[in-house]
């Protein structure tokens, strides 16, 4: 086994926030390693999780402090962990070189708030703002433009997340 085999993944929550249209929030990233081109730099809100923290309360913290959105019901999950491997090259760039990629856990959230509510520039808990723009976007349409290594996990989600963009 290589030393990048050896490496453990990231524990973190991903959160597809599903607006009354069906449509989902999708944010454009400001930087950061993963990130390998600026066509495919959209995507679901994510983040870590801390140790012993519960990955619901987890996923809601995290979306509080990337989008300041906090008007949300759950809709679904993921039993599954999710994973993606970060390209070879970027692994002494990202998270200090101490993972390979992540492991997800995945909610569906209904967003039940106004508009106004989600502020990318001012994110929730004072924390410095992870995207520089934001639209509603097709769930279909979601594998397309993230970075490829993410994409099978993209295409998981919105397999068991399309049900509730009816």
């Amino acid at each position: 086994m290589s030393s990048v085999e050896s490496l453990p993944y990231r524990p973190c929550a991903g959160m597809m926030v599903i607006n009354p249209a069906g449509l989902v929030f999708i944010g454009r990233r400001t930087s950061g390693p993963e990130h390998t081109d600026m066509k495919n730099d959209w995507q679901m809100p994510q983040g870590g999780i801390d140790e012993g923290e519960d990955t619901y309360k987890a996923a809601l913290r995290e979306l509080y402090e990337e989008t300041n959105i906090t008007s949300v019901k759950k809709a679904g999950e993921i039993a599954d962990w999710l994973h993606y491997d970060i390209p070879r090259d970027l692994i002494g760039q990202a998270w200090g070189g101490k993972y390979r990629g992540q492991k997800q856990k995945w909610y569906a959230l209904r967003f039940t708030g106004p508009q106004a509510e989600i502020d990318i520039v001012h994110p929730g808990g004072g924390h410095k703002p992870e995207f520089i723009e934001w639209r509603w976007e097709k769930m279909s349409a979601l594998p397309g433009i993230v970075v490829p290594f993410k994409r099978p996990t993209y295409e998981r989600v919105v397999k068991e997340f399309e049900k509730y963009a009816r």
